[in-house]
C-alpha cells in the first residue's frame, strides 16, 4: 500500500476568522523539525509555549497540537489543554504530560491516541513530512463547556463559536 497524496491544506485558515497574537518557543522553530523528545518514540514531552498579545476580553486559554497530515481524513489530535486560565501566559517543557502539570483548573482531553497528555509526533515511517501546528486559542469565557470526556472533534465544534484569537506555531517531523 502506498501512502502518496496531496498535501493537506493548512486546516486554520478555513475556520471562522479570529484575531491573531503571537506565540513562540524555546522548542519549536516554526517550519522546522520537531525536537526528538517531542516524539511518540522519544519521550512525548510537549514543547515550551509562549504567548503575548491575546485580544482583549480573553477569560481562558486552550492549547492544541494537531497533525492534519495523518493519513485519515480526520487528521491527528495529538494535544487537547482546555480551560487554562487567562492570566497564563506560558506553558513550560513538559507541562502536556498530565492534568497536575497545568495550570489552575485547566485540564486535558483525550487526545486520538486515547491519553490524557501530550503525544508526541509519530508518522507512519517514509510518509510524507508531518506538520504539528501547535495553537494557542484565545477563549472569550472563563471555562469552554467541556469536561475531559469531550473528544477533540467537540472542543473544535466549541471553539468554533468561543475564540476571539489564535496564535499558531508549527514544526514538523519525517522519518
Amino acid at each position: 500500500m502506498s501512502l502518496d497524496r496531496p498535501v493537506t491544506p493548512d486546516p486554520y485558515p478555513l475556520l471562522p476568522s479570529a484575531a491573531s497574537f503571537t506565540v513562540v518557543s524555546d522548542d519549536v522553530t516554526d517550519g522546522a523539525s520537531l525536537k526528538e523528545d517531542q516524539v511518540n518514540a522519544h519521550g512525548d514531552t510537549s514543547p515550551h509555549l509562549a504567548w503575548s498579545g491575546a485580544p482583549e476580553g480573553t477569560k481562558s486559554f486552550v492549547v492544541t497540537c494537531f497533525d492534519p497530515d495523518a493519513p485519515i481524513v480526520s487528521g491527528f489530535w495529538h494535544w487537547v489543554a482546555v480551560d487554562i486560565p487567562a492570566d497564563v501566559t506560558e506553558l513550560p517543557t513538559g507541562a502536556g504530560a498530565s492534568d497536575d502539570s497545568l495550570p489552575g483548573n485547566a485540564f486535558h482531553v483525550r487526545n486520538d491516541g486515547g491519553g490524557l497528555n501530550f503525544m508526541g509526533a509519530a508518522p507512519p515511517e517514509g510518509d510524507q513530512p508531518h506538520r504539528y501546528f501547535f495553537v494557542v486559542h484565545a477563549v472569550g469565557e472563563e471555562t469552554l463547556g467541556v469536561d475531559a470526556s469531550a473528544s477533540p472533534a467537540v472542543v473544535g465544534f466549541n471553539l468554533a463559536f468561543k475564540t476571539l484569537g489564535r496564535a499558531i506555531i508549527h514544526g514538523t517531523w519525517q522519518w
